[in-house]
């Protein structure tokens, strides 16, 4: 799934103009050619510094903190009232009353997961190992590697089990292998994280550091060979499909028998497994480590995943680390802003239901779609005019682009929550009966069965949009699609440059270095006529070589081979939406407001998408795994390359954004 991280345009204060420009976002002691994120945006950082809560804010959370709020009133109006056992009001009501009950977290301390901690210690040898690896991997914890159940990316009508890396609690290899002096310094603090956790559980200060020990040996060697980011990017290269009892063959260092019948999974014929190199480092693990520093990973694991929901001493200790050490955060969210989260992680679709009633008019939907529309047509003129591109691949390409299956707002059926059980035992216990009642779930819909195009892989109350090549679908929810970011009162100008660019952004992802190797119907092949994908990857070899010269940093530089997908995606929604606004513009001219042209207006709307501030810390964690570009860059990597954005503004060689029209991205 690729997904676009998306933002809003959000008011300084006071009533925006009908354009949607809120002309306190700029800075106008910068010029647009300086740096067009600064022009654009600037008025909005100063008003908006960064504070404690957060390591990166932007327009985006904005909208975000908006939705955060309504949501709270819904569940809070269900927490407060008396609803009949077994609906979804009381599930809702009572687990975020749960989630609030910081008196009984604080009282029951370690126990909700003492039980756990002493059947790990019991283990005697690996045959055990195994068999408690399985049995954690049914509640929803973290082990070695890990699996899902979705498209055969060759066969994409029909699902299957998908065994991937894992092991990484700090996520990205790098973390755990690179040298440099901000790498090693997370990697202190992470140490140190881990020997304090134990100790909260009742170690020692000796067998605390011993257990840390144990578990950074085996991350450490399961991160040698595990993929990168980049290395994840390359869907052929993630994909080895073969017979279970295959499987059991190349893999037999694995127990897979007890593991996946532990799940409950039973008659699987196929699998694939994404990466085989870091499985058969687990294999190597499993037989060669000794059987107490096994068990003291499996500790970990279920320590690490429980500590959000356990005492104020746990969460405190997971913030310090995860929060302020790798994000630079430097103050926790609230209490109800986590059961927030909490109730939408464990009922999301049941929440989004609700949400939609109350804030999602049946408007914007319609207004919504007819602008999928326009795009979709202002895209397939931008096909037929390409001269890198041959006929017989423009054919193919436009069949896709017509396949594309469209969801807007929300699900047209709702998922059912009655198996869920919501009990006032602990919290943790009731997020663990959430994580097996969703892998019952999952085996139930998708083992063996066919894809099923309706479902949705975000919620409606999500601020966001996706484009899933395996089902050629791009999907909208009605969390994005409300004013400021979506504005039914702003004209063309900028509802195209926000949303628009959002519309053109995710169809464009059915043709980037990633979606352009999957067919109309999400298969993973190779459609282009021979000679095209070279000269694509030329073009494509631009936006990396630039985006790799960009500083974030003193002394750190952007991936363009990471954030390819997302920047040929902005640079694709960019084209097709001010090419669509034109086409719209015929009908329903537009005029100068405010000083500025439509055209500019346009620009203006896009970059104040992106209007942000981060953290140090948080830009070199989002450079080592975030395929999306940092704010800045969205803006001021991805304008020099269009054409259009020199003549609104007058940008010349004089200007330090200036990129020669020989050396710019010439793709859509």
């Amino acid at each position: 799934m690729l997904v676009l991280t998306s933002a809003a345009l959000a008011s300084c204060g006071g009533k925006a103009s009908r354009t949607g420009i809120e002309l306190s976002n700029l800075d106008r002691n910068i010029k647009p050619g300086e740096s067009f994120y600064e022009y654009a945006c600037g008025g909005w950082r100063a008003a908006h510094p960064l504070t404690d809560e957060y390591s990166i804010f932007g327009s985006f959370d904005v909208l975000a903190e908006n939705n955060n709020k309504q949501l709270r009133e819904l569940i809070e109006s269900m927490a407060k009232g008396q609803h009949e056992t077994g609906t979804l009001e009381q599930k809702i009501g009572d687990l975020y009353n749960i989630a609030m009950d910081s008196v009984k977290q604080n009282a029951d301390g370690v126990a909700p997961i003492k039980n756990d901690l002493e059947a790990i210690a019991a283990v005697a040898d690996r045959k055990g190992v195994m068999a408690k690896v399985a049995e954690m991997g049914r509640k929803g914890l973290p082990g070695f590697f890990g699996f899902y159940i979705d498209a055969d990316i060759k066969n994409s009508s029909m699902n299957l089990l998908q065994i991937v890396q894992g092991g990484l609690s700090l996520k990205e290899k790098e973390y755990y292998l690179d040298d440099d002096s901000a790498t090693v310094h997370i990697r202190e603090a992470f140490k140190a994280y881990v020997e304090k956790m134990f100790m909260l559980c009742g170690a020692s200060p000796e067998q605390a550091r011993s257990k840390m020990e144990a578990v950074m040996a085996i991350e450490t060697r399961i991160a040698k060979p595990y993929y990168s980011a980049v290395q994840q990017r390359n869907p052929e290269a993630n994909y080895h499909k073969m017979a279970y009892e295959d499987l059991k063959k190349d893999y037999a260092g694995i127990d897979w028998d007890v593991f996946f019948g532990t799940m409950g999974i039973e008659g699987l014929k196929d699998v694939s497994v994404g990466q085989p190199e870091p499985l058969h480092e687990v294999e190597r693990i499993l037989e060669e480590t000794p059987v107490e520093d096994l068990k003291a990973f499996l500790e970990w694991k279920l320590i690490n995943a429980a500590a959000p929901y356990l005492s104020d001493d746990f969460r405190s200790c997971a913030f310090d680390f995860y929060g302020k050490e790798l994000s630079g955060k430097l103050q926790d969210r609230p209490r109800w802003k986590k059961a927030v989260a909490t109730v939408e992680g464990v009922m999301g679709e049941g929440l989004g239901e609700k949400y939609v009633e109350k804030y999602f008019p049946a408007a914007a939907k319609e207004r919504m779609v007819k602008l999928v529309k326009n795009l979709q047509n202002s895209l397939a003129e931008r096909i037929k005019v390409q001269d890198w591109m041959s006929e017989e691949t423009k054919k193919v390409a436009l069949d896709k682009l017509a396949a594309f299956y469209v969801k807007v707002g929300y699900p047209d059926k709702w998922r059912d929550y009655s198996g869920l059980e919501i009990k006032n035992d602990s919290y943790w216990a009731n997020i663990v009966r959430s994580n097996e009642f969703d892998l019952a779930y999952l085996i139930e819909r998708k083992l063996n069965k066919p894809v099923d195009r309706d479902e949705w892989y975000m919620t409606p109350q999500t601020v966001n949009a996706y484009y899933n090549p395996t089902t050629n679908e791009i999907c909208f929810p009605a969390g994005i699609l409300q004013p400021p970011f979506f504005d039914m009162e702003a004209d063309d100008a900028y509802n195209y440059g926000a949303i628009g660019v959002v519309i053109g952004h995710e169809m464009t992802h059915g043709f980037d270095d990633q979606g352009r190797q999957f067919d109309k119907d999400g298969n993973l092949t190779d459609w282009w006529a021979p000679g095209d994908a070279e000269r694509f990857d030329a073009r494509a070899k631009v936006m990396k070589d630039f985006f790799d010269n960009i500083e974030v940093l003193p002394g750190l530089k952007a991936n363009g081979s990471l954030t390819l997908g997302e920047n040929l995606a902005d640079h694709g929604g960019l084209m097709v939406s001010y090419y669509a606004l034109q086409q719209a513009m015929k009908e329903n001219p537009l005029q100068t407001e405010d000083g500025f042209t439509p055209e500019q207006r346009f620009f203006l709307s896009y970059a104040g998408v992106w209007a942000g501030n981060v953290r140090d810390e948080e830009i070199r964690v989002r450079t080592k795994s975030d395929p999306h570009s940092l704010a800045r860059w969205r803006v001021d990597g991805a304008l020099p390359h269009i054409d259009m954005w020199y003549e609104a503004f007058g940008i010349t060689e004089q200007d330090s954004m200036f990129v020669p029209k020989d050396k710019r991205v010439t793709i859509w």
